[in-house]
């Protein structure tokens, strides 16, 4: 399996949240760059960015389309403008973390420990509980899409096509607990398994082979509607990943016994 370098960027977040990562609007462009900026702090918290006259010679478009940009960034909660003063980053308290732009603009940065154990937090309530559901309320067809993708993540020929059909997996198990609240949540999940295997990528070979075996547990768990044992797969497959996570980034300070199945 080939490096994941070349492909752990936002474009793949939006290709598996089936959002094109190529806007039409220059408006967006820009937004996406500006946003980039922030998140990765070249535009530090509670400072101000560049002017309205610099930005426009940065990327080379009208004032209407800084306009027009700045004010998506601001619906985002990113910035604020501030008449006479300037357009200043609000904190990071202010983000709409959720966003599925600001959770891909994360993607494109070196993951940031603090952020990335609050996904894995997150992905740690929402997951086991929707295998758990799954397994109780999921209908034929949900199974069978579950299944289609622990078979493309066998006969995945490269990293990507592998990374692909595990969020696929997951989005699957998630669809299948038949909650829409639960559906909904699926672009931190992909967040949060995209960022982490882009750092526990240092052998893709064991990883696949470590992977495999723990979301057949869950497949099959779901497909004999065995809502405990789909509930425990799921937190199997979790600590594996977080075991490997805590060892390359000590500085995650990840509480095992939290983690415990």
């Amino acid at each position: 399996l080939r490096c994941l370098a070349c492909c752990m960027d936002g474009l793949l977040y939006y290709d598996l949240k089936a959002v094109s990562g190529l806007t039409p609007g220059l408006a967006t462009q820009v937004c996406r760059e500006v946003g980039r900026r922030i998140i990765a702090g070249h535009f530090p918290e509670g400072q101000f960015i560049d002017d309205e006259n610099r930005l426009c010679d940065r990327f080379n478009v009208s004032k209407s389309v800084v306009r027009e940009a700045i004010k998506i960034l601001v619906s985002k909660g990113l910035l604020e403008v501030r008449r006479g003063n300037g357009t200043k980053v609000k904190p990071r308290s202010s983000w709409n973390l959720l966003d599925d732009d600001v959770l891909a603009w994360h993607l494109g940065t070196d993951p940031k420990p603090d952020f990335l154990k609050k996904l894995i937090d997150i992905r740690l309530m929402i997951e086991p509980n929707a295998a758990y559901w799954a397994a109780s309320t999921a209908s034929s067809s949900q199974i069978a899409e579950i299944r289609n993708s622990h078979n493309d993540m066998e006969k995945a020929t490269n990293i990507q096509e592998f990374v692909i059909a595990d969020a696929k997996f997951h989005r699957a198990v998630l669809r299948a607990a038949n909650n829409e609240l639960l559906t909904s949540m699926d672009g931190v999940i992909f967040s949060a398994l995209l960022t982490s295997i882009k750092i526990t990528n240092n052998d893709p070979i064991d990883n696949r082979t470590r992977s495999l075996p723990l979301h057949l547990k869950i497949l099959r768990s779901i497909e004999m509607h065995d809502k405990e044992g789909a509930q425990v797969a799921m937190r199997g497959h979790l600590a594996d990943t977080y075991d490997r996570l805590s060892i390359l980034l000590p500085e995650l300070n990840l509480e095992t016994k939290v983690y415990d199945i």
